[in-house]
């Protein structure tokens, strides 16, 4: 028997003794199906906002910060799917999640005429002692998956976060502005010079993670900065 075959048939046998689940609506998944079952994936509530036209995702970031271009992949809704998919990436080390994920996402940026060529794809970091308790980024698989199918570099050693804050996800939006002043900066100011580069995160509530970010990447001379994330808050439909 072969290699091959023998895997299959331990597969088949874990899948009858613990039969993984749909993260959506807590149905057993069939052969070729992960994460979510086949309704769940197809109610999926995506953005389809693009690169080319002004979006709502835009519009959090004007008169705040210079990026060219910025969009999301998903709706994020308080009872919704994709709650229940970022939290179990997040907090039920379920990391491969984000590949799913970028492996949806990747190929529409890249069917995107308007987005234009990408040098590097930057995740939003998480501090070392917040990396070393969770064992992961939860943006890491998704912006490297994006980054294979943009066939450009993934960046994760240039911007760092400088300390380790409680979450800002409950903080109103004066408290977060007033919190943020040099909470990531940069390893080297030169590495992503006149490079266009494609910056990622999770969610984008407030934008103010983001506005950060991009804020220590504009350091750098001649850089261009894009935005995405897996997903975005529904009020900002």
């Amino acid at each position: 028997m072969s290699i091959i075959n023998l895997t299959k048939i331990l597969n088949d046998i874990n899948r009858v003794l613990l039969p993984p689940v749909c993260f959506g609506c807590n149905a057993h998944l069939i052969r070729g199906e992960h994460y979510l079952c086949t309704v769940c994936r197809n109610d999926l509530p995506l953005t389809d906002y693009s690169f080319n036209e002004e979006n709502p995702i835009d519009r959090i970031f004007y008169g705040r910060i210079n990026v060219k271009k910025a969009s999301s992949f998903l709706f994020f809704t308080e009872n919704g799917i994709v709650k229940q998919l970022i939290h179990h990436l997040k907090y039920k080390n379920q990391e491969h999640i984000g590949r799913f994920l970028g492996d949806w996402y990747g190929p529409l940026l890249k069917q995107n005429q308007a987005l234009d060529v990408i040098d590097a794809v930057v995740p939003v970091p998480l501090h070392k002692r917040k990396l070393k308790k969770r064992g992961y980024n939860q943006v890491a698989l998704f912006a490297e998956r994006l980054a294979f199918h943009l066939n450009t570099d993934y960046v994760d050693h240039i911007l760092f976060k400088t300390a380790n804050n409680k979450t800002q996800t409950t903080k109103g939006r004066i408290g977060r502005w007033h919190g943020k002043t040099s909470l990531y900066a940069l390893a080297d100011t030169s590495y992503l010079k006149n490079k266009n580069v494609l910056l990622v995160d999770d969610v984008i509530t407030s934008g103010a993670t983001m506005e950060m970010c991009a804020e220590a990447l504009l350091q750098t001379e001649g850089i261009s900065v894009r935005i995405t994330s897996m997903a975005t808050v529904a009020q900002f439909q």
